[in-house]
């Protein structure tokens, strides 16, 4: 008698493609998706990158970086390794891995911004395989992956999330121009739209990463990266109007910080300055501010009062400058106010949501003459400002009647700079010359 032993068929979210031409395929290739592209690379990974920029995946192919964190030589590298950057679609159905990177902003109202991902997660849907494992890493509010990305991939592909395909979200933690911590080092939150796919995200990131936490599902890993902003934005905000008032009561503000932070444990330092900018602090917490509108009805109280308080700080700035002005008796209107250095953050070219940006705005309403100088940016789109070339940056500090150092890029000098200046206002707190000012 001959017996036949059934066996079940492996769950195509929980098996990968077979016989895929890459292991990972990057939808993206900005600030986050390339490094993680670089990553892969060196674990000896087959990775593809997609980006519906001609320009960023020619320059790519040909070996030259577009990102701070990347060199030429890094990404020369890349390609060496086998690294396959392409604005062709059709190369996501190779791979078994699709991790999506694209941005998520601020729409006009204030509210999120899901083009992109939309976009993208389209355009995903169409290529998708059985058994592919989907990341999304672009930053969102709780419920985009359950909600919106798994209905789309399965619109778009005519198979089921979590049945067909698995389907995770794991945030990205990328902090341009930190040298100590990158992709390999950062901890990877991952959670899966089910428990099996959560296990075939963090077995893919534990090939990429040193460490990687696992959460109860996608809404929770949405949420941490939201969280963690939320602390910056709140407590930067705490400073910001701490320095205000310290500022009147003849406080300042820069020693408290100092003593406090010699407290070994309960304190964590944060420090004032022109606002919040970048990718993630602005951004972010009204991501989580929108979601629990929508489905609580009521704000988060905190973190609208701390977006308010960081938004007013280039104002405020503002008045500090018209008031150094007039202890000369001069005014606002019609003197020469130079900035230094405009990007969102020290020695990095990226000025998104640079701060900077309304505090010349807002001088240039008032009718000053604003220049400017920043080593890394050499156009900066800000309507009635001017670059100041570096051969002429010596001048310009010496001649401008306030100078206000923005940014302190290691390429300054402060208190060169401030000795040089008539009126010097250091809104990072780096300069010790009494030369210099301070918020």
């Amino acid at each position: 008698m001959t017996t036949t032993t059934l066996t079940r068929p492996a769950d195509p979210a929980t098996s990968p493609v077979r016989a895929a031409l890459y292991d990972v395929a990057i939808v993206g290739l900005g600030y986050v998706g390339l490094p993680l592209a670089q990553e892969a690379c060196r674990t000896g990974m087959a990775v593809a990158g997609y980006d519906l920029s001609a320009r960023v995946v020619d320059g790519l192919t040909h070996g030259l970086s577009h990102v701070d964190d990347l060199s030429d030589d890094d990404v020369r590298d890349m390609v060496a390794a086998g690294f396959t950057p392409v604005t062709d679609a059709s190369t996501l159905a190779q791979a078994a891995t699709v991790v999506i990177c694209v941005p998520t902003p601020l729409s006009p109202t204030g509210g999120p911004d899901l083009g992109a991902v939309r976009g993208a997660v389209r355009t995903v849907g169409e290529q998708l395989r059985p058994g592919t494992l989907v990341i999304l890493e672009s930053t969102t509010y709780p419920g985009t992956t359950e909600d919106v990305v798994a209905p789309m991939l399965e619109e778009f592909s005519g198979l089921r999330a979590g049945r067909d395909f698995a389907l995770a979200f794991s945030p990205e933690r990328v902090d341009p121009g930190n040298a100590r911590f990158g992709i390999r080092n950062t901890p990877k939150v991952v959670g899966g739209l089910t428990p099996a796919c959560t296990e075939r995200a963090v077995a893919f990131y534990g090939r990429v990463v040193d460490r990687v936490v696992p959460v109860r599902s996608t809404r929770e890993a949405e949420t941490a990266k939201l969280l963690e902003n939320t602390y910056r934005q709140v407590n930067i905000a705490l400073v910001n109007e701490l320095a205000r008032a310290f500022h009147e009561l003849d406080i300042d503000v820069w020693d408290v910080i100092g003593a406090a932070e010699t407290k070994p444990f309960g304190f964590q330092a944060f420090r004032p300055g022109v606002g919040v900018g970048g990718h993630c602090i602005p951004i972010d917490p009204m991501y989580l501010n929108h979601q629990v509108r929508e489905q609580l009805g009521r704000p988060l109280r905190m973190v609208e009062l701390a977006q308010e308080i960081n938004t007013s700080q280039p104002a405020y700035v503002v008045e500090r400058v018209a008031e150094l002005l007039a202890a000369q008796g001069r005014d606002l209107r019609g003197a020469h106010v130079h900035l230094l250095g405009v990007t969102y953050k020290a020695n990095i070219a990226d000025d998104r949501e640079s701060p900077a940006t309304p505090l010349a705005e807002q001088l240039v309403a008032r009718g000053a003459r604003v220049t400017f100088h920043d080593p890394l940016v050499r156009e900066w789109d800000v309507e009635g400002v001017q670059r100041v070339a570096d051969a002429e940056q010596a001048a310009a500090v010496a001649g401008a009647d306030v100078v206000v150092l923005v940014q302190d890029h290691d390429a300054y000098d402060a208190d060169a700079l401030a000795r040089r200046a008539r009126t010097f206002l250091d809104t990072k707190g780096v300069t010790s010359t009494p030369e210099a000012r301070t918020l």
